[in-house]
């Protein structure tokens, strides 16, 4: 889908006009929404395409379309990756285990706008160090987006993510990132998730992106199975994921994913 709506910077990114946020809100929030309501469904033996089908057939009910049905051949409504999956993990007909972490991955289109977020969630009894991976992902993510006002740079927001993601002795993966988005599912800006501050593009009014940092127990490199889609950490260490899609307003920046319930952390709001 093109889009030819408001100017574009030097570096190929898109700005919006304040009117459009109305549009990435509604998106947004239905797929908030929907992310919320599996929330008692992820539980031990539950198939990841048990989940899958739930959301294929209520983003149909809501009258939506799926940004990832057909999607360079990919055939789900989801993304599900469980444990050591960083990300793209295929839904099938693996069952969830007692302690399991599961990333849910989902883009909707409303009215012409993508919404696309992700979030962790728990099948059953939390671990340890599963909660500590969990809760150091998620700080990441809010301290990116804490970066996200007009002035500073996309540096700035990478920085905030590795310097406190590394100083918990975690790793950040390199090999994908956010991205652009509005009328188009993918465009620039590559939100990357490590970095020095003060470098990249200046955040302006009107930009809209996702923010979406993987982060490992072990080291960040990853590989992608044979399936050409599932990409899992080389050292088979845990992976989680949370992920928001942002607008930058003229003093900082509007979350448009938000959880209705306020459920976007598996364990507290």
């Amino acid at each position: 889908m093109t889009d030819s709506r408001g100017r574009v910077t030097k570096d190929g990114i898109r700005i919006y006009e304040q009117s459009d946020f109305a549009g990435m809100h509604k998106a947004g929030r239905l797929a908030a929404q929907l992310l919320d309501e599996l929330i008692p469904m992820v539980v031990p033996g539950v198939t990841t395409g048990e989940l899958d089908k739930y959301i294929t057939d209520r983003v149909v009910q809501e009258g939506a379309v799926s940004a990832t049905i057909g999607y360079k051949g990919y055939k789900h409504a989801t993304c599900i990756s469980v444990n050591h999956v960083v990300c793209h993990g295929i839904p099938a007909e693996k069952r969830l285990k007692n302690g399991d972490i599961v990333n849910i991955d989902i883009t909707v289109i409303v009215d012409g706008w993508f919404g696309d977020t992700s979030r962790m969630y728990v099948a059953g009894k939390l671990g340890r160090k599963a909660e500590r991976l969990i809760d150091i992902t998620h700080e990441s993510l809010m301290r990116g987006i804490a970066m996200v006002k007009p002035g500073n740079t996309f540096g700035d927001i990478r920085h905030a993510i590795q310097s406190y993601a590394e100083s918990q002795r975690t790793s950040v993966v390199r090999d994908f990132c956010g991205h652009g988005l509005g009328r188009v599912f993918h465009a620039p800006p590559n939100v990357l998730h490590y970095g020095r501050a003060g470098t990249g593009a200046v955040l302006e009014e009107g930009m809209i992106f996702t923010i979406e940092p993987m982060i490992n127990l072990g080291r960040p490199e990853t590989k992608v199975l044979a399936d050409d889609w599932t990409a899992v950490t080389r050292d088979k260490s845990l992976s989680a994921q949370f992920e928001h899609s942002i607008g930058v307003t003229a003093d900082g920046c509007e979350i448009f994913t938000l959880s209705p319930a306020g459920k976007f952390h598996p364990t507290y709001g």
